[in-house]
Order: structure tokens, then sequence, then C-alpha cells
């Protein structure tokens, strides 16, 4: 499919302007994604560092609490009982006095004598194993973990005196759980959803229970925050980063914070932003269509004007009008054009002009010679027949010259008038070619200087239509005349092939002569050419093309060489409707040429 230039500068502008317009869309929300990451990279480790410092302040906060409560008269009493029923009942003051969520007292040999915690499921075996024997020295900041509680406890231990006399009573824990009240404190603290850990199993977390089954099913986030990019997390359709704090570390059991961030909720405003600039990228590429419109319109209207001149000028109208309006290119050449059609018509017509001259000329000559010839054999052969001393035979001889010449002027004559009859009509009669070849052949066979050409006619397939018997009859007649004279005496061979097609008849007439001559072959079917007869006019085969044409067929030369020559006919024969009542019916050229119309080879 050919474009014009027009619709090619449009296509091209559009497809440039959908380009960049998606293309700066990209931009823009990679950008922004860029940017959104970034933040919540950055809002990730202000997170963690508040809760760090909260977590500072807290442990300070409790170690302090555990150290008075260690130093009270009353504690130190109850230690030095050593009787585990009393210590376990009168240790509920002093933990309601913690007001922690785990209160334990063990004895100088580390074993648990009370245990008092806020939510069931702890118990003296969890305590024991998480506390460990023997213990002596202090400790803070530890994590205990059991039935799916996980606590922060601060071991403090109990002296009878003062602690530099090293008179050891037993130990005081105080632990306080991270519970969900915590977990939501701390995810407000840190403005994103929290989960706590205990080795891979999460203890604690803010999320939604599908969100927290997909966390459990996902590899625990180990990010720090402090040294590393944030994790990518997807849990069900929503989009997270994550980053993980240790808050045990260089202990056996892995306490671990993580942090999430939904990267979708930070990036919702995109979905609008996106709205809004696809919308002002849409009217900027409607309002830039328009404008191309109105731009390549205003450029190209004056090429569409000027190929319409071109086309016109190739059609044969040297007369259509072209404006050059403005001082441009297009102007300029617009300009060129008319001068050079101008120039055109005015060569044509002198080339008409000095090639009807020449015709005229041409055929003068042409046709003086050949009357003249006829004429001076008529004159001297009528001389002849005044002669008295004449007998029968020699007059009848004479008269018989006389006749020829004649014949000659008169089928030179034909000849012209059919080459000049150029809209006469056909008078169509319903037969068979076969026939009219074989009558054909018979004339040919008339004259004594043909008899030893051998002519055969080949038929294959239908060769019965409709056609002027008399005029096809001339052309065959004309072809097989050229094909005679064109053969040597002795040994010359025609070979008439008929064959029937779809629509009609192909005739090809071979020959064994010597070829054409390569000076008259491109101007073969022109009128007055003839190479290499004593008496030809040159109109033998422009008679020829014409009646083949005025049927609607074709005629060419399909090969020459020296061993010879073919030629080929397409001949349209109507079918047995064409014809009326009588079997005769005249049918006009121009209907005939435009019912088939073969092109010239």
């Amino acid at each position: 499919m050919k474009l014009r230039m027009r619709t090619k500068f449009l296509l091209s502008m559009l497809v440039i302007s959908a380009g960049l317009t998606w293309t700066s869309l990209w931009l823009v929300r990679h950008s922004v994604q860029q940017q959104v990451r970034k933040g919540i990279f950055a809002d990730l480790h202000n997170s963690v560092g508040t809760f760090q410092s909260f977590q500072r302040e807290r442990e300070l906060t409790l170690t302090h609490s555990a150290e008075l409560l260690a130093d009270l008269p009353n504690l130190r009493a109850l230690m030095t009982t050593s009787h585990e029923a009393t210590i376990q009942d009168a240790s509920t003051d002093l933990w309601r006095l913690a007001g922690s969520d785990l209160f334990v007292l063990a004895d100088r040999e580390g074993k648990v004598a009370a245990l008092h915690t806020s939510s069931p499921g702890f118990t003296r075996e969890m305590a024991q194993r998480a506390l460990g024997s023997p213990l002596n020295t202090e400790a803070s900041g530890q994590w205990w973990f059991g039935a799916q509680h996980l606590y922060q406890v601060f071991l403090k231990p109990i002296y009878f005196g003062p602690a530099a006399a090293d008179r050891l009573l037993g130990f005081l824990v105080i632990g306080y759980e991270i519970d969900d009240v915590v977990a939501s404190q701390v995810s407000r603290i840190a403005a994103s959803q929290v989960a706590f850990y205990y080795g891979d199993a999460i203890v604690r977390s803010t999320l939604d229970p599908a969100h927290e089954a997909e966390l459990t099913r996902h590899p625990v986030v180990r990010s720090n925050p402090a040294t590393a990019e944030p994790e990518e997390v997807r849990l069900g359709d929503e989009h997270f980063l994550g980053s993980s704090l240790e808050l045990a570390p260089g202990s056996t059991a892995s306490v671990r914070l993580s942090v999430l961030k939904s990267y979708d909720q930070a990036t919702a405003f995109l979905d609008s932003l996106n709205r809004l600039l696809l919308a002002l990228g849409l009217a900027a590429l409607g309002a830039g269509s328009a404008l191309v419109f109105f731009i390549s319109d205003t450029f190209t209207r004056p090429l569409r004007n000027l190929v319409a001149g071109v086309r016109a000028l190739e059609g044969g109208d040297f007369y259509y009008k072209l404006d050059a309006q403005g001082g441009d290119e297009v102007a300029e050449v617009t300009g060129a054009f008319n001068r050079m059609r101008a120039s055109l018509r005015k060569t044509q017509q002198e080339l008409l002009e000095a090639e009807r001259l020449a015709t005229i000329g041409r055929m003068a000559s042409s046709i003086s010679h050949d009357l003249r010839h006829s004429l001076a054999a008529i004159v001297a052969n009528a001389e002849f027949l005044l002669e008295s001393r004449l007998s029968g035979d020699q007059r009848e001889e004479l008269y018989q010259e006389v006749r020829i010449g004649v014949n000659q002027m008169t089928e030179l004559i034909d000849s012209l008038l059919e080459f000049s009859r150029t809209r006469e009509s056909l008078r169509l009669t319903f037969g068979n070619v076969k026939e009219s070849v074989d009558r054909v052949v018979q004339i040919i066979h008339a004259h004594p200087r043909f008899h030893p050409v051998w002519i055969s006619v080949l038929q294959e397939g239908n060769c019965k239509g409709w056609f002027d018997t008399k005029k096809l009859e001339r052309a065959l007649y004309n072809l097989l005349l050229n094909a005679c004279e064109a053969t040597p005496g002795e040994g010359g061979r025609i070979t008439v092939e008929l064959t029937g097609i779809s629509d009609g008849v192909q005739v090809r007439v071979v020959d064994n002569g010597r070829g054409i001559p390569e000076s008259v072959r491109d101007k073969l079917f022109e009128p007055f050419v003839s190479s290499g007869k004593e008496n030809g006019t040159g109109l033998g085969l422009t008679v020829v093309q014409k009646i083949i044409q005025d049927h609607g067929g074709d005629v060419m030369v399909e090969k020459t060489s020296i061993e010879g020559t073919v030629f080929r006919l397409t001949l349209p024969l109507g079918s047995e409707s064409m014809g009326d009542g009588d079997g005769e019916r005249k049918l006009t050229f121009s209907s005939l040429v435009s019912a088939r119309k073969m092109p010239v080879e």
C-alpha cells in the first residue's frame, strides 16, 4: 500500500510524539519510584534508630528498677528463709510492686524458688532452663522464650549486707513480655508494621492474619538498615520493604525485630499521578496531531497539486492549470513544471507536424513508385496490344500482364483504404477459422511461384466462432504471403497451428525462412516498412495488425532467427449469441477493443 507524503509525515510525528510521551511518563514514574524507595529506606532506618533509642532508655529504667527491688530488706529477709513455699507465697506482693510480666526468685545455686507471670503457660521448668545453673554473675537484657511468650528479662543478685561482702542469698529476675500491646507501641514508634522473631518463628506482629501467614512462609528478613538496602517482601497482593534488627547480638538464641513498610501504600499516589500524566500526554498528543496535520497540509497541498499536474501530463493533458503561489521551493518547481509543459506541448506539436509531413512524404514516395511501376507495365502492354501482327496467344499474354498491373494497383488502394479506416464496423459471421485458413492456403498455392512451398495446417480444440471472414482471410493471406516470400523456393516449409483457447483461437504461423532483418524488427508493424521485397508496399503487416486489433485481438512476433520466424495471432471469437437471426451482425471497432485489448509486444 502506497502512503502519501502527508500520511507518512503524520504517522512519523504521531509515533515520535507517542514515543516521547511514553518515555517521559516512564522516566517520571521510575524517578518517583526511586525517590519513594529511598524515602522508605530512610524511614526504616529512622524507625529502627528510634526504636533502639527507646529500647536503651527502657533497659536503663528497668535495670534501675531491678536494682531497687534487689536491695529491699523484706526481699533479703524472705530469701534467708530458703523455703520455696514461703518464698512463693510471700513474693506475690513484691511482684505486684515490681509491676513486671515475669517475676522469678532463685536461690544461690540457681534453682527457681518462686515464679509469677501475668500470662499463663510459662512454667518453672521453662524458667529453670532459661535461668541456667549455677548463676553468680549479674546479667541484664536477656531474652527468655517459652509457650509462645517472649520476655526481656533483667537479672540481679541478692546479697546479705553490702555487695562487697559477697554473701549471696539468691537471684531476682524480672521480665517484660513482648505482647500485642508492646508490638503496637513499637509499630507506632517505627511508623511501620513490626514482627518479633525468636529464631525463625514469629512471636508477635502487627500484621493482619493473612499477611502474617504469608510472612511465616517467607524467609526471615535479614536486611540490616545500617549496612544494606531494604529487602523486598511480597505478602499476598501487597509489596513491602523490610529491615531487621538483632535484639540479642552474640546470644545463642536469635531474637530479631523486623520492620516492614508497605511499598504499595507509599506509591498509591502514583496511580493518580500516572492518570494525570497520561491525560496530559493524550491532550498534548491530540493538540500536536492537529497542529501537525495543519502544518503538513499547508506544506503538502502544493505538492499534491503538482502531482495532479504530472499525472495530467502523463495522460496527455497539456492544459492542466497549476498556480505557482508563493516564493518557496515548491512554487519554483511548479513554475518550472509549467514552463516545461508548455515547451513539451510546443515540441509535441512540432514533432507531430514533422511526423505527419514525413509520413505523407513516405506514403507519396511509396505509392508513386508502386503506381508508376504498375502504370508503366499497363501502358507498355497496351502499346503492344496495338500491334496487328500479334497472335491470339500473344494478345492473351499481354492482356494478363495488364490485368496483373491493375490488380496490383487495386491491392495497393485496398490496403490504403483498410489502413485509413480507423473506426470501420466489422461484419461478423459465424464460421470456422480452419476453413478460412484452408481457403487462404489454396489461394497461395494458385501462385506458380509458391508451388514448391509445403504448407500444413494443424488444429487443436474448437476454432468456431464469430469473426469477419473476409478481413480475417485478408490478414492470413498477408501473413502466409510474407512467409512464402521468406522461405527458399525449394524446401520451404510453413506450418499453420490453430489452438482453441477459452475465449477464441490462437494462430501460429511458423516458417523456415531467413528470419526478419535486425533493422526492421522494432518497427515491423509500422506502415511503409519493407525489406528484401521487389514490389512490397510496406502495408501488409500493418493491415494484419489493424484487422486483428479490430477484432479485439493481437499479433506479435513470437520468435525470429536465421532458422525461421513464428508469428502468433490471438483472435477472440464471440459466442453464438452475438449473432442475429440471419447469422450476421455488425460490431463496432470501439466495442471490440473494449471487450479485449491485448498489449502489443
